[in-house]
């Protein structure tokens, strides 16, 4: 297997795609099938209200993590921000995984609190899907890229992030 070229990861706001949901949902990189039983037991298990984001919140979230690409000079490939969920495909830079969803989370909760927004905003934990060469990468920014309903992807993101 050769160098991680980069990665797609999708994290989803709080409360609004649980385990057992009738659109399947992914654990440790599997997708499963719906289960009621799973979906109430994950509903009656929420401490807080489920959060899905406004246009004008989806386009904070948006800008807070270009923000944070920029000043990690992390390359974004593409980026679809929903109210229910984000889909982020970036570069490898040689940081753990785990801390630049962690960067990007925090920049974008930041923002939202910094115009009013109050509680949790994400759920725990992300679905992430490697990028070993470039045929994978193209594929996961075209899945993004699809994935965006209302011009998600800004051009700024298209430039910058160039393969």
């Amino acid at each position: 297997m050769g160098k991680t070229l980069g990665y797609m990861v999708t994290f989803t706001t709080y409360g609004t795609w649980l385990q057992g949901d009738k659109r399947g949902w992914v654990k440790n990189a599997n997708i499963y099938q719906v289960n009621p039983c799973i979906e109430e037991a994950n509903k009656e298990q929420m401490q807080h209200t489920a959060v899905r984001l406004s246009k004008i919140e989806r386009d904070l979230v948006r800008e807070a993590m270009l923000g944070k690409a920029r000043e990690r000079k992390q390359k974004v490939y593409a980026i679809s921000v929903w109210s229910n969920h984000v889909h982020i495909v970036f570069e490898n830079a040689g940081w753990p995984i785990s801390q630049v969803v962690q960067a990007y989370k925090n920049a974008a909760t930041v923002a939202l609190k910094k115009n009013g927004f109050c509680g949790k905003v994400w759920t725990s934990g992300y679905d992430k899907r490697y990028c070993f060469d470039e045929k994978a990468l193209r594929k996961r920014i075209e899945y993004v890229e699809g994935h965006t309903k209302t011009g998600t992807v800004t051009p700024e993101v298209k430039g910058f992030g160039n393969i």
